[in-house]
C-alpha cells in the first residue's frame, strides 16, 4: 500500500475486546508503546525462544501490523503495528508525560483474565517445584503502583498477592508474589489462555524431581 492507502487504512481499523486485554497484558508486561504525536504503535520484541510467542501476538494483532516478524541480529524476534489513534488511549493510561511506565487506577476494570494471561507469559514464573506460589517481575512499576495491581487481583479474582523485593540486595525493585495459597485460584485464570510453550510454568505441570 502506498502512503496514502496506509491512512485510509488506520482510519478504519478498531481494537477488538480481546486485542485490548493482549495490549494490557503486553504493556503490564514487555510491550512498549511508543508515542507519535497523536498517534502510537505498540513494539514487540522477544528472544529467539520465544518466537512462537511473537508470532502468536503477530497473528492476534494482524490488522494493525503491515510486515510479519523478523529477526534482529540472531538474537531476537520483533514486529511493531502501525502508528494508530485507538493505541493513543493505552498510552494515556499505562504513560506518564516524561514516557515512563505507570498502572492507571482503572486497572482493575482491564486485568481481565486474557490480559493477566499475557503478563504473566511476559515476566511470570512459578517460584520453585517444591513451593506452589508465583511471582510477576514487574520492575517498570513503583512499590506504590503495584499496590493498584494487588487490589485489582482481591477485588476481581479474590486473589491475596504481595509485593517483594526483586533480590535480597536490590532497592526500590519489586515483584508481585502469589502464594501458594492463592496459586489454584490463580492458575484457573491463567490456564486456559497459556501458550503450550508456557505450560511449563504451572505448578501442576512442572516435571517432579
Amino acid at each position: 500500500m502506498n502512503s496514502r492507502e496506509i491512512e485510509e487504512y488506520k482510519k478504519k481499523l478498531k481494537i477488538s475486546k480481546r486485542q485490548k486485554d493482549i495490549i494490557v497484558g503486553l504493556i503490564l508486561g514487555d510491550g512498549h508503546l511508543e508515542q507519535q504525536g497523536q498517534f502510537s504503535r505498540l513494539k514487540v520484541e522477544y528472544s529467539l525462544s520465544s518466537k512462537d510467542y511473537v508470532q502468536w501476538l503477530y497473528e492476534e494483532l494482524k490488522p494493525f501490523v503491515l510486515s510479519p516478524p523478523k529477526e534482529k541480529r540472531s538474537s531476537s524476534y520483533y514486529f511493531q503495528t502501525l502508528s494508530v489513534r485507538n493505541l493513543k488511549f493505552f498510552r494515556d493510561q499505562f504513560y506518564d508525560e516524561r514516557g515512563k511506565k505507570r498502572i492507571p487506577k482503572t486497572i482493575t476494570k482491564m486485568l481481565n483474565p486474557l490480559a493477566v494471561a499475557v503478563w504473566f507469559m511476559d515476566d511470570g514464573s512459578i517460584k520453585s517445584k517444591k513451593h506452589k506460589g508465583y511471582s510477576i517481575h514487574t520492575l517498570d512499576f513503583k512499590k506504590k503502583e503495584l499496590n493498584l495491581l494487588l487490589n485489582a487481583l482481591k477485588e476481581r479474582y479474590g486473589i491475596d498477592a504481595r509485593i517483594h523485593l526483586q533480590g535480597k540486595y536490590e532497592k526500590n525493585r519489586w515483584r508481585i508474589y502469589i502464594p501458594g495459597s492463592s496459586a489454584d485460584s490463580f492458575e484457573k485464570i491463567i490456564s486456559p489462555y497459556l501458550l503450550p510453550s508456557f505450560r511449563y510454568k504451572l505448578a501442576n505441570k512442572m516435571p517432579k524431581e
